[in-house]
């Protein structure tokens, strides 16, 4: 470790007056930036090479972004044998020993918003076409619930979309208000049709990387092979082989701009390191040719702040057109170092202001091969513009180390690949969350559902009535926060005969008025109920149920609203009867007292039987005990029913009411009240 600001990287040689003298840089002149453009086959990759390889030999740190893939291989004949296992040898095209960078592992909170800056700009620009606010919108959201929850990483995007229970586990992780918010209020809200429409957009982009074996193995494991920062401190030597043509040019894109973000980050935590220590930390040397493809808003960054944590930039593309405005104003407002080969018109009247008055454009466009005009920084101070020659390649050693290098990465950095994804096989499988079934007996020990339990065993009771009997096993009326009713079949159901119920001295029976309503609906297609909503009025409180066409008649409806009123009046009057032993006998099968279920199926059977028409209809309950116009209060009424029941069932003698109506007077009855149905054989 240690820094040497005087030392030297040569790159090229004077020409003027016939002088041939060879010159470079200071080491820290270079913590100014360097910048190098020209047309493509002028000598651009030569002299980042030969700089390069000059900081290896010198023991340098560096990193070097590739997108040819040449650069790459040339660096590797020059490792000499004592830095052999300081090399990270990054290439994804190693499908046999994927190595791993996870972009969103352990990222502090001050620098999360920074990271997905950063891979939103590569996402922009490589679906400029395709990108829409929307996107941009849930997509930064996702990035920023994910990089906070442990061992997330690109692959986990789709899986938040698409695994709910996923989902729930990373949004009741998250800290940062903001985006809780977004996923808990907002996103919860989304429509099924408007999470169809904006999801698959952003599930098919991130597609494109997470399909790919190549890049999957790479960005898909949880924790990197390397730590740049270590890297940085301890000045080992980062190559990056992203050929587009083995890679794949998107791919590139994405890996390097990706690096880009994680080296910026790696400085910047240079931050808890004092004056003192900053001073002694050495230099690191980001070389990246073709930047345009990896420049985002991380590039104006680095030359913007990286300076004082000693990381240095040297880049390299063929036309200022290709940089995004941000990035230009940042290169020629903080670019210590400028260098041009030959570039053209439009070009060369940009970089007229750099290098005038004495180079004009037309000196510009007519340099020949490793020619070049440039401003020199010198000791901190920007030399006047002057002209050079790029010194030719290194010669390489006589013994090449690159096969060494090549098995040392992967021995220190990579997995095999039938390792790697089992990794990413099971840390991106599905959610399962094992649902214990609610035991029946739940409800009467006092448990945690036991409303909701209540609710279904009451509704589930048979009607044993006539010696038939019912099982709604599937459905449960309750009122829920949104008031809604499950969908509800009922144009095939088993529904109670008789339902008989005790008041007093009088015993009504209600016939089975289902049996007039399937008549009408045998050949009509089975249809739902949709809904139900509870209002209030300001005198009398009403219950209001809402309903789609089901093929009732009015006249059927209105009498079933009648026996809930008349039920709900009954259950008034027993509650506040007072039972006497002469009151409580019951004479033979027909005028048995209704039990709970009883009540409960006539509860049901009128919920199912609604009015044909659109139309609202109402049913006034007493005020004193049925005032509440919800079907939880319309519960409580049975609730204290049963109450009633149970006590009149306690005094009940084996004498019969003397006055129990004759089964043909009940018949008579019911036909009178336009039942053609009688309940007795």
């Amino acid at each position: 470790m240690g820094f040497d600001p005087e030392k030297i990287t040569f790159f090229a040689k004077t020409d003027a007056r016939g002088q041939d003298v060879k010159f470079g840089i200071k080491a820290k002149d270079r913590q100014r930036h360097m910048y190098i453009i020209g047309k493509t086959g002028m000598g651009k990759s030569t002299l980042l090479e030969n700089m390069a390889v000059q900081d290896i030999q010198n023991g340098e740190g560096m990193a070097f972004i590739d997108p040819h893939g040449s650069a790459a291989e040339t660096l590797l004949e020059y490792v000499p044998e004592d830095r052999v296992n300081d090399v990270i040898y990054f290439a994804p095209f190693d499908l046999d020993n994927p190595i791993s960078f996870n972009v969103m592992e352990d990222v502090g909170p001050d620098k999360r918003h920074l990271v997905v800056s950063g891979l939103m700009s590569t996402f922009k620009k490589i679906w400029v076409d395709a990108w829409s606010a929307r996107m941009e919108y849930i997509l930064t959201n996702a990035l920023l619930a994910l990089i906070e929850y442990p061992d997330t990483t690109l692959l986990s995007v789709n899986r938040l979309f698409s695994d709910k229970n996923y989902r729930k586990q990373v949004v009741d992780y998250i800290k940062d208000p903001a985006v809780k918010s977004f996923w808990t209020e907002e996103f919860a809200n989304y429509t099924d049709r408007f999470a169809a429409e904006a999801l698959p957009a952003i599930q098919n982009k991130i597609g494109q990387f997470t399909g790919n074996p190549l890049i999957r193995n790479i960005i898909g494991q949880p924790h990197s092979s390397f730590d740049i920062r270590k890297i940085m401190d301890e000045k080992k030597i980062l190559i990056m082989n992203l050929s587009k043509g083995l890679v794949g040019e998107t791919n590139a894109n994405l890996l390097g701009s990706m690096l880009t973000t994680r080296i910026y980050l790696a400085a910047m935590s240079r931050a808890d390191l004092s004056v003192a220590e900053m001073k002694k930390m050495p230099n690191f040397y980001f070389y990246v040719d073709e930047f345009q493809s990896f420049a985002n808003a991380t590039f104006a960054n680095i030359l913007s702040e990286a300076r004082k944590y000693h990381l240095n930039l040297i880049i390299a593309h063929q036309y200022i057109e290709q940089m995004e405005e941000e990035v230009r104003d940042a290169v020629f407002g903080n670019v210590g170092t400028t260098i041009t080969f030959r570039v053209g018109p439009f070009d060369a009247e940009v970089l007229e202001t750099v290098f005038t008055p004495r180079f004009l454009a037309p000196d510009l466009v007519n340099l020949g091969f490793a020619q070049v005009y440039l401003t020199l920084m010198i000791d901190g101070i920007g030399s006047q513009p002057f002209s050079a020659v790029t010194l030719p390649p290194i010669a390489p050693p006589r013994i090449s180390c690159k096969n060494m290098v090549i098995a040392a990465s992967r021995r220190n950095y990579t997995k095999p690949r039938g390792q790697v994804e089992k990794i990413v096989t099971e840390l991106h499988a599905p959610v399962v969350v094992e649902v214990k079934p609610k035991r029946v007996n739940e409800t009467e020990t006092g448990g945690k559902n036991s409303t909701y339990q209540n609710n279904k065993n009451n509704y589930n009771s048979r009607a044993r009535n006539g010696g038939r009997e019912t099982n709604n096993e599937n459905r449960v009326y309750s009122a829920s926060k949104s008031d809604t009713l499950p969908s509800t079949d009922v144009s095939n159901k088993e529904t109670p005969a008789v339902v008989s119920v005790s008041v007093g001295e009088e015993t009504k029976v209600v016939e089975d008025i289902s049996q007039t309503i399937n008549s009408s609906a045998n050949n009509k297609p089975k249809e739902r109920m949709s809904a139900h909503r509870f209002t209030k009025e300001s005198k009398t409180k009403t219950t209001s149920f809402s309903t789609s066409p089901s093929g009732q008649t009015e006249k059927s409806s209105e009498e079933l609203r009648s026996v809930l009123a008349k039920i709900a009046n009954q259950n008034k009057t027993s509650s506040e009867h007072k039972v006497t032993e002469e009151e409580t006998a019951i004479k033979g099968k027909s005028g048995a007292v209704a039990n709970s279920s009883a009540l409960r199926s006539a509860l049901a059977l009128a919920l199912e039987t609604m009015p044909a028409n659109p139309k609202t209809t109402n049913i006034e309950l007493p005020e004193k005990k049925t005032a509440s116009a919800s079907l939880t209060e319309m519960e409580k009424l049975i609730n204290e029913s049963e109450v009633a029941m149970a006590e009149l069932e306690a005094k009940t003698t084996k004498e019969p009411f003397p006055d129990t109506p004759d089964p043909k007077q009940i018949t008579k009855i019911l036909k009178d009240t336009g039942h053609t149905h009688s309940p007795f054989k």
